[in-house]
C-alpha cells in the first residue's frame, strides 16, 4: 500500500493541475487562443529556458555519465527507427504516419520529466542528464519524419528529396529547444557564471515553463479531438504508455541503473506525447487531429500507466 500511494503522489499532483486547465477552460476563462499562444510561448520561451537554466546549472564535468547518456540517445534513436519502419508497412494512409510516428515516440520528456523528478528527488542532475541524450534527438527526428512524410506542397513534387533535405536542415537548425540544450552545455562546460540579477530572471522565465504546460495540455484537451480516428490514436498510446517502457526497462534494470537515473528513463519512454508534437505537426503540414487525438489520449491514459510503471519499480526496489 506505501508503493501505491508514493506512485499515486507523484503522479497525480501534475495531473490535477491539467485537470485545473481543463475546467477554466470548460468555464470560459481560457479559450482556444489562449492555448494556441501558451503552448507557442512554451516551446520558443519557457521551455528553452527552462533547459537551458537545468542544464548549465550542473556541473557537467562532475556528474556526467557517458554510459547513462548514451542509453538515453540509442533508446530514443532505436524506438525513433523501429516505430518509423513498422509505419511504413502497417499504416497504409500515408497522410497519418509522420503525425503517428512522432506522436508515437517523442515523450514530454522536458516539461513531464522534470515535473516528476522533481516531486520525488526534488532538484536532480539525472534529469539534465536525460534531456541531453533524448531531447535534442526527439526534436531532430520528429523534424525528420515530419518533413518527408508531409503532405507535398502543389509543384513541388519533383524536387522533393533536394527541397525536404533542405527544409529538414533547417527546421533543426532553428529549433529552440536545441538551441538551448546546446547554449546550456556550452555554459556549463565553460563554468560561466551569471550575475545574481541574470541568473534570477532566467530563473523567474524557467519556473513558468512547467505550470503553464500543464494548464495549457488540461486546457486543450477536447473529448471530441480524443475520439477521432481511434484505431491509429489507441495503437500510439499503446506504444507510447507500454511497449517501449516493457522492451528498454528490463535492459536499463540489467545496466545497473536505478533511483534518479531509472525514473529519467521512465519519463523518456513512457511519459504522455508532449504537447508541442501538435503544433510542430500543424506547422509542418501533417496531422493535426491525429496528433491532438494522440496527445489528449495518452496523458488522460498516462495518470494511470505512469503510477503502475512507478508501482512495479518501486516495488522491485529500484526507485
Amino acid at each position: 500500500m506505501s508503493n501505491l500511494l508514493f506512485s499515486l503522489n507523484v503522479t497525480f499532483p501534475i495531473f490535477l493541475v491539467m485537470v485545473l486547465g481543463y475546467f477554466l477552460r470548460r468555464i470560459g476563462m481560457l479559450d482556444e487562443r489562449f492555448v494556441t499562444v501558451a503552448n507557442k510561448f512554451n516551446f520558443t520561451i519557457t521551455l528553452p529556458f527552462m533547459l537551458f537554466r537545468d542544464i548549465c546549472s550542473v556541473n557537467i564535468r562532475e556528474v556526467f555519465d557517458v554510459r547513462y547518456v548514451l542509453f538515453c540517445a540509442l533508446a530514443s534513436t532505436g524506438c525513433f527507427w523501429l516505430i518509423w519502419g513498422s509505419t511504413k508497412l502497417f499504416l497504409k494512409d500515408r497522410s497519418l504516419r509522420g503525425a503517428f510516428v512522432q506522436a508515437s515516440f517523442r515523450s514530454s520528456a522536458a516539461v513531464m520529466g522534470m515535473a516528476f523528478i522533481q516531486n520525488i528527488y526534488g532538484t536532480s542532475a539525472m534529469g539534465p542528464l536525460m534531456i541531453i541524450g533524448a531531447v535534442p534527438l526527439y526534436n531532430i527526428f520528429s523534424v525528420i519524419v515530419l518533413t518527408f512524410e508531409a503532405e507535398p506542397e502543389e509543384g513541388a513534387e519533383t524536387k522533393r528529396d533536394t527541397g525536404k533535405i533542405r527544409k529538414a536542415c533547417m527546421n533543426i537548425i532553428k529549433n529552440p529547444i536545441i538551441l538551448a540544450i546546446f547554449l546550456g552545455l556550452i555554459v556549463a562546460l565553460i563554468g560561466i557564471d551569471f550575475p545574481t540579477m541574470i541568473d534570477a530572471a532566467i530563473d523567474n522565465v524557467a519556473k513558468m515553463a512547467t505550470p503553464l504546460a500543464l494548464v495549457a495540455l488540461g486546457a486543450g484537451f477536447e473529448g471530441k479531438k480524443a475520439l477521432a480516428k481511434m484505431k491509429p490514436t489507441l495503437w500510439a498510446a499503446f506504444i507510447k504508455l507500454v511497449a517501449q517502457p516493457l522492451l528498454l526497462l528490463p535492459v536499463a534494470a540489467w545496466m545497473g541503473f536505478t533511483g534518479e537515473k531509472m525514473i529519467g528513463i521512465l519519463i523518456m519512454l513512457a511519459s504522455p506525447t508532449t504537447p508541442s508534437c501538435y503544433i510542430m505537426a500543424k506547422s509542418m503540414r501533417n496531422d493535426g487531429v491525429l496528433t491532438a487525438s494522440i496527445v489528449v489520449t495518452t496523458t488522460l491514459l498516462g495518470a494511470f500507466t505512469l503510477t503502475a510503471w512507478i508501482f512495479i519499480l518501486r516495488s522491485l526496489g529500484l526507485i
